[in-house]
């Protein structure tokens, strides 16, 4: 639509709930901060999401509403993150280029931001539909309750509420869309690292089945907590606020008092990014289902109803009539580090790696730096390895042609690295958004930030992707970067990482180190 015909009157359209008014902005008409279900306070509070309370007239969706993260974050975050007070943070934001109904109907993309479940925002800049809007797709964007609120173990509620706001939010989209131009029956869930992880945690929930037609991951660490896991640390936390850990005794508890206590909540283990776990305990965790590989204490638990084991469902055929789009960037967690890559080698060859996969890991390093091996490692195992076994699984099980892998390689000018989130702006065609040239760099290359738009936009519209599928490749991927293409070893190293898996396990599994026994319960999280 262009500026000669898109219409003066700002866009109206109806809701089950109620009429909403938009406004126009570029391309896209716009509604910000349409609730999906009930404020969680009050008797609501740690809750199942309860319906939103239909009102009468027109409701002004014209600006972003309330957010789960509460507060900024105290250290600098690669995505802007805006916090916006106020109760009714179940909201979400739709932009579309053909507001009222439409037949047939647009594809709609879904999107679920990231921030280790803890943080994050759905009212960032870089989560603008206009691209996506100019290209034919509804873009809606989607808040859920984070860290304790929203999935901390509490005697009398229910686990994953994060998770079953984001149920809500796509039963709401199933309910609706259609008059915001979209079509339900073409909808994808996209997410990045913990919307990532989030988007494959849906992949895999029965409570889930209908509700989308794709799913875009990207850069989803494994991860994995047990209900008996989750309940150790949420009775320490009780016990850290001087209540009893049920309904009663946290609706006494502050959100506030809460946030300022989240940071010190931490599982057992150290977690694969403690920059004192030995080298050959990082080794080991990428052949041990089990290991404690994020420390992330509220995150998706594996209850067996709303988010049940994801190796486990693939191994089913769960999701396999749906097309995943699945990858990560070259160096999500590649810090600095003082083990030289000399050690960082030895201990690849000590756990097993063969010496293609030592010499090809040694080979990536010294293109960024020898202080960056034991970063490079981390990256692999809480990111690339499991990524590529996800990959692999569902090809072994009835999705070889329904599943692509891609690979960003682009190192940011700022950087130096292809490091996490900066694959964001060039996916959503928004290389000239708040924030960008801080965190990415100045004068972006426009080409890849078109090719890989474009494949976004096909993979949403038509559910596949313009090269080989994991089924034809086992672990070759599409490589994003200044000069894109194919590339069939893309995850070489990541395939020999998964070859470290423990004699017995069981091939339809997945987890940290890529193998996991059916009632093993590795789901999918993120830190960024």
């Amino acid at each position: 639509m262009t500026d000669a015909t898109k219409p003066t009157d700002d866009p109206q359209t109806q809701t089950r709930s109620g009429r909403v008014r938009g406004l126009w902005r570029g391309p896209s008409a716009v509604f910000l901060g349409i609730p999906f279900a009930a404020p969680p306070v009050g008797e609501h509070r740690f809750l199942a999401p309860a319906p939103v309370p239909p009102w009468s007239g027109v409701r002004d969706a014209l600006a972003y509403g309330p957010t789960p993260q509460r507060r900024e974050s105290a250290t600098v975050t690669t995505i802007p993150e805006p916090s916006v007070p106020g109760d009714g943070i179940l909201c979400l934001n739709v932009f579309t280029p053909a507001p009222g109904p439409g037949d047939p109907g647009l594809p709609v993309l879904v999107w679920i931001h990231g921030g280790g479940y803890a943080a994050g925002s759905p009212a960032s800049p870089w989560y603008d539909g206009a691209a996506f809007n100019r290209d034919g797709v509804v873009v809606v964007t989607i808040a859920y309750r984070l860290g304790f609120e929203g999935f901390g173990w509490i005697d009398g509620a229910p686990l994953n509420r994060g998770i079953l706001d984001q149920l809500a939010a796509l039963e709401w989209v199933r309910d609706n869309i259609r008059e915001f131009g979209g079509d339900p029956a073409r909808v994808t869930v996209g997410g990045q690292s913990a919307g990532g992880g989030s988007a494959l945690a849906l992949l895999a929930s029965p409570r889930a089945t209908g509700l989308f037609a794709g799913v875009i991951a990207q850069s989803a660490p494994a991860y994995g907590l047990t209900a008996a896991e989750a309940e150790v640390v949420g009775r320490r936390f009780a016990a850290s606020h001087g209540v009893t850990p049920d309904l009663a005794g946290w609706r006494t508890v502050p959100a506030e008092a809460i946030l300022d206590a989240e940071p010190g909540a931490q599982l057992t283990g150290a977690g694969i990014l403690h920059p004192t776990m030995p080298l050959d305990a990082v080794t080991r965790a990428a052949a041990d289902p089990d290991a404690d590989i994020t420390g992330i204490p509220f995150a998706p638990t594996v209850d067996g109803d709303v988010v049940v084991a994801l190796g486990a469902a693939i191994a089913a055929g769960r999701g396999a009539g749906v097309p995943l789009l699945i990858g990560t960037t070259a160096h999500e967690f590649t810090f600095p580090a003082a083990e030289s890559l000399d050690s960082v080698v030895a201990a690849l060859a000590a756990g097993g790696v063969p010496p293609t996969g030592v010499t090809g890991f040694r080979t990536a390093v010294a293109r960024i730096g020898d202080s960056f091996g034991r970063g490079q490692l981390s990256t692999a195992v809480l990111f690339r390895q499991p990524t590529l076994t996800t990959a692999r699984l569902r090809a072994a099980h009835g999705a070889a042609g329904t599943t692509w892998l891609y690979d960003f390689a682009f190192r940011a000018p700022v950087t130096g690295l292809s490091g996490h989130c900066i694959d964001l702006p060039f996916a959503w065609d928004l290389l000239g958004a708040a924030g960008v040239a801080a965190s990415v760099g100045d004068a972006l290359p426009q080409e890849l930030a078109d090719d890989m738009h474009a494949a976004w936009v096909r993979f949403i519209r038509d559910g596949d992707a313009a090269w080989p599928p994991v089924g034809t490749q086992p672990h070759g991927a599409q490589r994003f970067d200044t000069r894109s293409g194919y590339d069939p070893d893309a995850y070489a190293f990541e395939a020999a990482l998964a070859g470290l898996v423990p004699a017995g396990a069981d091939d339809g599994s997945v987890g940290a180190g890529g193998a996991v026994g059916e009632g093993d319960p590795a789901v999918v999280g993120g830190q960024g």
